[in-house]
């Protein structure tokens, strides 16, 4: 990633891990679980733009992007829930495109419709997310890692901003991981250059 010749573009490099788990009927999208560590506003817009576009790869048209926070309400004690109010906001007057944004949402209201509906949520993010956007990267490759290793999964991993798309998997990650994390990074790849 030379910073005169190579991959970066000037704009925010990130990373996303793509999962599909047994039982759950999409594919979602973890960003950023392992490259911005505590990434403010501004950076987290950019995190969602490069996720959105790989979702667009995916053939997900209009991405649900669930802004995760430990609540599901706005706390001017947790900061992450802030920015997750300020998210949704910014999509709605359509300052974040291509995806509807929603938080902040805790993981279970995120990915369950039931969850959600107990707690009174109503949201068209709410049970149907397709990205999750972390807080930080301690949240993010924590979750990422325990769904590697406590669920039937397929997993890659790709940082995205840059030129071209690049294979970023963990040390442990399996041969199939590291495959489809290649796979993913050439469907992204042709989407970007068609």
């Amino acid at each position: 990633l030379n910073k005169e010749v190579g991959l970066r573009t000037g704009g925010t490099l990130s990373h996303v891990y793509i999962h599909q788990v047994e039982g759950y009927d999409r594919l979602f999208f973890i960003c950023d679980p392992a490259f911005n560590m505590y990434p403010d506003l501004a950076t987290k817009v950019n995190i969602l733009n490069n996720t959105v576009d790989l979702a667009h790869a995916f053939g997900i048209d209009l991405p649900k992007v669930a802004v995760l926070a430990a609540v599901e309400v706005v706390n001017p004690e947790m900061p992450c829930t802030i920015d997750a109010a300020t998210l949704s906001q910014m999509s709605r007057r359509k300052q974040i495109k291509g995806c509807i944004v929603d938080g902040p949402l805790a993981l279970d209201n995120a990915i369950s419709e039931e969850s959600a509906k107990h707690k009174g949520i109503e949201s068209e993010v709410a049970g149907k997310a397709d990205i999750l956007l972390v807080p930080d990267i301690e949240a993010g490759n924590m979750m990422a890692k325990a769904i590697v290793y406590f669920s039937n999964n397929k997993t890659a991993g790709l940082v995205l901003g840059a030129k071209a798309p690049v294979v970023l998997t963990s040390r442990s990650d399996t041969a199939e991981t590291k495959l489809l994390s290649i796979a993913s990074a050439v469907a992204l790849s042709a989407y970007q250059n068609k």
